[in-house]
């Protein structure tokens, strides 16, 4: 060779190499060269264990919250959060229940300032998972278990939808399952008390609710004798209730609302320092106002307008406060507290009985009760959210009834209210925007609010609030192909029966109208269906039927309909559009649907009962 005998030698290194074009049958991405890019990694998973594992034990030595927080802090991986959720129940599982209440209340400190929903949820899930791991070292595990989900669920780290939503993920006849029913029935069932919750442990290491309100009580009492800064601050540490500063907060404000202005300027002042200071949180610092402007009567949120505008302007209350306070229903005959109980109670039956107009003629036994129409709103989907499929389904066929007793601005005020706290509902519910999205799209699909009202909605929402992000994804679900079936099964749909239920009955309406031409009949059946958010599914139904058997006969339904006021303009349109939305596949068994679909779009706009401004192109009104 080129290099000497017996050697290949340097012929070969003079080969330019030869590569494959991606297009030619025998191109292999895997042989194409690659390049290794330095990408920084804050530790390995054995040392972020390990690391953890430390801070535990030695918060289980120091019972000092801060030092705990800071660790987790610093350890950083914001992914593997839940690792230490589940690593600090399960060593506290074994310790003694000194150790098992530490680690409630260290996971109550922690939750959305340093830890948040949904890793919390994901450490819990890990558990529940591993309680068939956990039984063979413990015996206990499955009765210890069960009381730390109730406690979380107890202390707001957990919401109540989790243990539901656990039932679907878990196995049947696992000990997972067996923890989740347990905590249900045992510990958060109707006979359950939260604080047997509290006390299972003894409370060893975390002050009962009576006693800590009667410290921030004397506290506030004190400083407002002595005016010292200092001191107050130096108290409000010692309580080392984290968690739990909205309480002072709240209790702050209120107080501030029944003194003169020399103590009311002095205590706003104790607040403003303990933000500055970040001794209490921005969260707590909302949630604290939050609570206190929903449990104040209408007298009072006015007292407490100029005092959040001045917290707002100088910076230490964030300015979503002002806009909640500024859109709040007026409530004269009695506070938001009362009529949140009361609202409460009436959802609660309707999510038991489905009876809709039980609900109305509650509703009007409340005095003012188009006042409260937007609180009621915010209630109702609000309790939906942490329940299954069905109740979310009636919340929203809810909302199509409640719309007819009272004006659209009531339900887009409604809406505003949901949309202002949805940072608060997220924290409780970490898919809230997801469920948000699709209530306020099946709104507007099913007619109870126009899409005006999103502009107008999204005009009354903070820039780069997650209130505006909804409802964006709600115009872009709207105006997707398909949007009416994606909107109606979001849910599983019918009020309380499923889709296809309530979709047999439409077609058998139809049918029988198509065969015996009974007006009169067809359109008494339509009156009992009693779904009047649903009657774009009988436009739809008419028109598949007409195009099917080439016989126009079925529209005569739909002209009797809209001359009678049974199907509005706004749903008629709905109807059209979803026909419009399956004109190419249609077209595979009626070869001319594109031709009878314009002819009776003229037809319609010609008797006026289809806006003369539907588009055919784009089929929207």
């Amino acid at each position: 060779g080129g290099s000497g005998k017996g050697t290949w030698g340097s012929q070969l290194d003079q080969i330019v190499e030869l590569r494959i074009h991606p297009d030619d049958p025998n191109y292999d991405s895997e042989e194409e060269p690659y390049w290794l890019v330095e990408a920084p990694v804050a530790e390995s998973v054995e040392e972020f264990k390990g690391r953890v594992l430390l801070a535990i034990e030695e918060y289980f030595m120091s019972s000092n919250i801060d030092e705990a927080a800071q660790e987790l802090r610093d350890l950083g991986c914001p992914d593997f959060q839940h690792y230490f959720v589940k690593k600090l129940v399960s060593i506290a599982m074994d310790k003694r229940d000194r150790e098992k209440e530490k680690a409630a209340v260290l996971l109550s400190a922690l939750y959305a300032d340093v830890v948040p929903a949904d890793q919390m949820a994901k450490g819990f899930r890990k558990l529940l998972l591993s309680v068939d791991n956990l039984v063979l070292d413990n015996p206990n595990a499955v009765k210890i278990l069960a009381v730390f989900v109730a406690r979380a669920v107890v202390d707001d780290i957990l919401p109540p939808a989790f243990l539901t939503d656990a039932q679907k993920l878990l196995a049947e006849g696992s000990k997972g399952m067996e923890v989740v029913n347990k905590a249900m029935a045992t510990h958060l069932g109707p006979s359950a008390h939260a604080d047997m919750v509290e006390k299972k442990w003894g409370g060893s290491t975390r002050s009962t609710v009576e006693l800590l309100v009667k410290k921030i009580d004397e506290t506030l009492e004190e400083y407002r004798e002595s005016g010292d800064v200092t001191k107050a601050c130096q108290c409000i540490r010692e309580l080392d209730m984290g968690y739990y500063h909205h309480e002072l907060v709240k209790r702050a404000a209120t107080l501030s609302l029944k003194s003169n202005k020399s103590t009311q300027s002095s205590l706003l002042a104790l607040l403003k320092h303990c933000s500055e200071e970040g001794l209490i949180s921005p969260s707590q610092m909302s949630k604290g106002f939050m609570r206190c402007l929903e449990e104040s009567s209408a007298e009072a949120r006015e007292k407490l307008k100029p005092l959040v505008s001045a917290a707002v302007n100088e910076g230490w209350l964030s300015p979503s406060l002002q806009t909640s306070l500024a859109s709040a229903a007026p409530e004269p005959d009695f506070s938001s507290a009362e009529f949140k109980k009361k609202s409460t109670a009436i959802i609660h039956e309707y999510f038991s009985s489905d009876d809709s107009q039980e609900v109305l003629r509650s509703l009007q036994d409340l005095a003012s009760v188009q006042d409260l129409y937007p609180l009621f709103i915010k209630r109702l989907i609000l309790l939906a959210m942490d329940r299954r499929s069905r109740e979310k389904e009636m919340a929203s066929s809810l909302l199509s009834i409640i719309h007819t007793e009272s004006d659209t601005d009531q339900v887009a005020k409604g809406f505003v209210l949901l949309l202002e706290s949805a940072e608060d509902t997220a924290l409780d519910t970490p898919d809230a925007g997801t469920q948000l999205t699709f209530f306020l799209a099946r709104a507007v699909f099913d007619n109870v609010l126009t899409p005006f009202y999103l502009e107008q909605i999204k005009g009354q929402l903070l820039e780069n609030s997650l209130g505006r992000e909804i409802v964006g994804n709600a115009k872009s679900i709207l105006s997707a192909q398909h949007a009416g079936e994606r909107i109606l099964r979001c849910w599983g749909g019918g009020t309380g029966w499923a889709i296809e239920d309530a979709k047999d009955k439409v077609f058998k309406i139809v049918e029988e109208f198509e065969a015996g031409g009974d007006l009169t009949e067809a359109c008494r059946c339509i009156r009992e269906l009693n779904m009047p958010f649903f009657h774009h599914e009988i436009v739809k139904r008419v028109l598949d039927m007409a195009m099917e058997k080439q016989n126009e006969r079925p529209l005569e339904l739909l002209e009797q309909c809209s001359r009678e006021g049974l199907i509005t303009t706004s749903q008629m349109c709905a109807g059209f559009t979803r026909v419009y939305n399956l004109l190419n596949e249609l077209a595979l068994d009626v070869p001319n649907a594109h031709e009878k679909f314009q002819s009776y779009v003229e037809t319609a706009k010609q008797a006026k009962w289809l806006r003369g401004e539907f588009d055919f192109q784009g089929g929207l009104c």
